[in-house]
């Protein structure tokens, strides 16, 4: 990897790590962070220019609890997320973990100077919102799908926009995900698939502890109203825990499935492949993949480690296995990327036939220079945090800043200073 070039932010919040967002679009560039003072800020320019134009979304305090300032506290959930419709206006929503809705947009096509806050977006269910997350739907219409409720207890609702009206009405009038006052799914985005198809895992979570996460299930659509379960049968809305034909692998509570460890991949032949960790018979922590066949899900154990990861309780904790998806590397094989805090990382090759590991593959080059890498701050405990950015562009930008590590969304004593957010510009050595 080389650095073709690099833009000095501005300092950002080190407390804890939470996720910012960087769009390239039609020739310009838009950040979103928590500056020093832990305040939402969004920065614009052309790719021609050297520095960012930088810009404090400011809220406001609705009551006691409902928190609809954009200052952030100590929770990691509380990502940005940004998106830019059809008529080029961008639309910010950030800040939220069980909180009122905190949406902005601009009045002005890719101009932030106009964003202004958006009280609603249809005005019910918007007062425990939790994980944003904008996508593009069929026809390239703007979706919004969020949590309503709390860990244990929500679900799952999707808006769509109308650029005309400027106006959101729900996708469905239910939701798509409901735990029935039971539970919650922890839901990956839907992602189209090589069929066109869109492609959705989730896992279910009785209460708020992580430990009770259980039921790692699928549904497929083509668009985002009418869903199937992998077997082609119909699955009514909303989906539920009762919807058994949902469900890839019936992994109790306590049966060792993380909400932050789930991935979907495909092989050679569309069908998806699911990757996933779950406590084996002697329960040790173990990665598996489950593939489609026949309308029948088909579970293979991959690893063989000898270690429970012995996870439980609220709050953000610190993943220690992380499992990418698989993709076909070559000829009769696929691909899936690993790492473990206690046993390494690599990518295992997977023979596509059997789904059994039979090599592996060399490490990819990294997405940033080695020295980048490398923590700057002589502080205890800060790491490095990256953003890989998003958009229209042939070109690789990475936002990198350091903050110390999660600390179950509780405050510390101590506030480490500010950290440097720069934007790199960079491209393999192989590009040509």
């Amino acid at each position: 990897m080389e650095v073709l070039n690099n833009i000095q932010i501005a300092p950002a919040w080190a407390g804890h790590p939470v996720g910012f967002d960087l769009v390239t679009y039609k020739g310009r560039q838009f950040v979103a962070f928590y500056d020093h003072d832990r305040k939402m800020t969004v920065g614009q320019r052309s790719l021609q220019e050297s520095r960012f134009e930088l810009m404090r979304l400011e809220g406001r305090w609705l009551d006691a609890r409902g928190r609809l300032s954009t200052d952030l506290e100590w929770d990691t959930h509380n990502s940005i997320t940004m998106t830019v419709d059809r008529n080029d206006h961008i639309h910010l929503c950030g800040n939220m973990h069980v909180d009122p809705l905190i949406y902005f947009r601009t009045s002005r096509s890719l101009d932030i100077t106009s964003f202004a806050r958006i009280d609603y977006m249809v005005g019910k269910n918007e007062d425990r919102c939790t994980y944003p997350r904008f996508m593009s739907g069929p026809e390239r219409k703007l979706v919004f799908r969020y949590r309503d409720g709390m860990s244990g207890n929500g679900v799952d609702y999707y808006n769509v926009y109308d650029e005309g009206t400027q106006s959101w009405t729900r996708l469905v009038d239910v939701p798509i995900l409901d735990g029935m006052d039971l539970m919650n799914a922890y839901a990956r985005q839907p992602e189209l698939g090589p069929d066109n198809q869109y492609h959705m895992i989730w896992m279910w979570r009785d209460t708020p502890d992580c430990s009770t996460n259980h039921d790692i299930s699928y549904a497929t659509s083509q668009d985002l109203v009418n869903w199937s379960a992998g077997d082609g049968s119909p699955l009514p809305l909303s989906i539920t825990a009762e919807a058994s034909t949902s469900i890839i692998d019936p992994v109790p509570p306590g049966g060792g499935l993380s909400n932050m460890c789930a991935s979907l991949g495909y092989d050679s032949k569309h069908r998806p492949v699911v990757s996933y960790h779950k406590n084996d018979e002697k329960a040790f922590t173990q990665a598996y993949a489950a593939r489609l066949e026949n309308g029948d899900w088909k579970i293979h154990k991959l690893s063989d480690w000898d270690y429970h990861w012995d996870f439980s309780g609220n709050g953000s904790i610190d993943t220690e296995i992380t499992l990418g998806a698989v993709e076909i590397r070559e000829e009769a094989f696929l691909a899936m990327p690993w790492w473990h805090a206690r046993k390494g990382s690599g990518i295992w090759k997977i023979d596509e036939s059997t789904l059994q590991v039979v090599g592996s593959y060399p490490d990819p080059e990294p997405d940033l220079p080695e020295e980048l890498s490398n923590v700057v701050s002589d502080l205890p405990g800060m790491g490095v945090r990256t953003t890989a950015g998003r958009g229209d562009t042939e070109r690789k930008y990475w936002l990198r800043w350091e903050t110390l590590e999660r600390n179950r969304d509780q405050p510390r004593d101590e506030i480490p200073p500010p950290s440097d957010l720069v934007l790199y510009e960079v491209k393999a050595y192989d590009t040509v």
